[in-house]
């Protein structure tokens, strides 16, 4: 999954700006100022890197079900993981 990092602790603002990540996300180690808040495409990360998160009880856990996106927040970053295309049907077969 790609996974790209969004440094506030403010989730108004984060709801704010979500849609414009989701639509136009950086590169890989790409960082972008989206709105005064800093955007850094952080790369692929493993499932298992998700799954180690959701556990921890300072970490909040979202989902956009309908994309397949995982939102991790924690301290003062939102980590947006997103599948990678064609990485749907490969969880789905895995599982």
């Amino acid at each position: 999954m790609k996974c790209i990092s969004v440094y506030t602790k403010n989730f108004e603002v984060f709801s704010d700006i979500y849609p414009q990540i989701i639509e136009s996300p950086p590169e890989d180690n790409e960082e972008v100022i989206v709105e005064g808040i800093t955007v850094s495409g952080s790369g692929d990360v493993p499932e298992q890197y998700i799954e180690r998160m959701r556990v921890k009880p300072e970490v909040v856990v979202m989902k956009e079900k309908k994309r397949g996106i995982t939102i991790l927040q924690h301290g003062s970053v939102f980590e947006i993981c997103m599948p990678v295309a064609g990485e749907e049907l490969g969880s789905l077969n895995e599982a």
